[in-house]
């Protein structure tokens, strides 16, 4: 069994301070990164070494990209979850300066939510059966046509569905455009062979 890296009585737990942040920083920019179990003992830091690297890892780091998540960003968050599933780590190595965790964060908060007020199941990312968009705008969901097909006398004008302000008269007929979602990514293998 492996020996602990530290001994958890005497080890700060909770918040990092300013003077903490700045001790493994200057540590870091004069040694490198890795040897994370000696590193708080060498920097004269009271933490676990985990502690310290996720630390450094999602929050220090120089190259860090802060702020909300661009359109562009979402999009191929949403496209590479499609294909990849919940691999956040693979997801984020194709965000310049998004760590894993705050991938997974951004699509569990916002994301998903918002695939699902699409009509999207965010699991599968396969459109649901009554649901379709409209080509001009696709923000706002409308019923499939097909539903209401037989009921030509029924007064649409109370469900914001069939709002003609909204769609258009395009927005009862049969035909219904989908998103384009262009899935042609390719991972490649850290080395090359």
């Amino acid at each position: 069994m492996r020996k602990p890296c530290c001994e958890k009585k005497t080890n700060n737990k909770g918040a990092w301070s300013k003077q903490e942040d700045e001790k493994l920083t200057q540590y870091i920019q004069k040694h490198g990164e890795g040897s994370w179990r000696s590193l708080p003992v060498a920097a004269g830091l009271l933490r676990c070494g985990k502690s310290c690297r996720l630390r450094w890892v999602n929050y220090l780091r120089p190259d860090l990209k802060r702020g909300s998540f661009g359109e562009d960003e979402e999009d191929l968050i949403i496209k590479l979850h499609a294909l990849l599933g919940n691999r956040w780590s693979l997801i984020a190595g194709r965000l310049p300066g998004r760590t894993d965790n705050e991938v997974k964060n951004y699509w569990n908060t916002h994301l998903r939510r918002k695939l699902m007020h699409l009509g999207i199941d965010p699991n599968n990312h396969r459109i649901g059966h009554n649901i379709c968009f409209n080509k001009v705008n696709i923000n706002h969901p409308c019923k499939s046509a097909n539903s209401h097909a037989n009921n030509d006398d029924e007064d649409n004008s109370e469900d914001p569905l069939f709002d003609s302000t909204i769609f258009g008269p395009e927005s009862n007929t049969t035909s219904c455009t989908l998103p384009d979602l262009n899935l042609d990514l390719t991972i490649g293998l850290p080395w090359s062979l």
